[in-house]
């Protein structure tokens, strides 16, 4: 009793987590002079332990830290695997005349295993994600492209139509008749036609359409005269 007073155990770790196939290391001390009796690793508590490490049994994936330590006892589990997950005690034993018990323990560390098929996944979702925002962007762009193309292509088809708008100007034109004069025709046929000033205003005709004239009533009709066709003529407003 008098030697194990001095006795102190140290568990640090309160949480550790660990990617599947990596080695996890789980560290445990002690200070001061102890009882006889073996320091074991378990994992979980109560009677469903499992003892993962002992001095003098054998375990295939654990080894001591510092081999050969009386005070460092912490140890290293290889390919950690999805079942080594749990909750791991550092405990140290006591002989006594029943066998051992338990002398002193670690407050416990909590393993925690992250899976490799994880970290492929993520970074497949984020490169998802990049490719979605890049797709939307450039969707955005060309419906903005195209919002002011059209209100470019808007506003040149408004100027063209303010500089070269039409207006009709009608003509008229009936047949000479024996008793209608040359003078007469002539008149009515340029009635309604703008001055001609010079050659180039009359190249400014840019369309033309020939339509029948009206039927006139027949009392009104002089039995000498016969109508033809009116003109109406498009040319470029000044």
């Amino acid at each position: 009793a008098q030697v194990g007073q001095g006795f102190e155990l140290q568990q640090p770790q309160d949480k550790v987590s660990v990617t599947a196939g990596e080695t996890l290391t789980l560290t445990c001390t002690t200070s001061g002079a102890g009882p006889l009796g073996p320091v074991k690793w378990l994992k979980g508590w109560g009677s469903g332990n499992e003892t993962v490490y002992d001095q003098t049994g054998s375990f295939p994936r654990v080894t001591r830290a510092v081999s050969e330590s009386n005070t460092d006892f912490s140890i290293h589990i290889r390919d950690a695997r999805p079942e080594d997950a749990g909750t791991y005690y550092c405990v140290k034993f006591c002989k006594s005349l029943d066998g051992v018990e338990i002398f002193q323990h670690g407050k416990g560390t909590v393993v925690s295993l992250q899976d490799t098929a994880l970290v492929p996944s993520m970074v497949a979702a984020a490169v998802v994600l990049c490719f979605l925002l890049l797709l939307g962007l450039f969707i955005t762009l060309c419906m903005y492209r195209r919002k002011r193309r059209g209100e470019a292509e808007s506003q040149c088809l408004a100027r063209l139509a303010a500089v070269g708008s039409f207006s009709p100007i009608p003509l008229r034109c009936c047949a000479r008749t024996p008793s209608t004069p040359s003078s007469e025709i002539l008149d009515a046929e340029t009635s309604h036609l703008p001055s001609q000033r010079s050659s180039k205003e009359a190249n400014d005709i840019h369309y033309a359409d020939l339509q029948p004239l009206p039927a006139a009533p027949r009392h009104s009709r002089s039995p000498g005269a016969a109508c033809s066709e009116y003109a109406s003529i498009r040319v470029a407003a000044k």
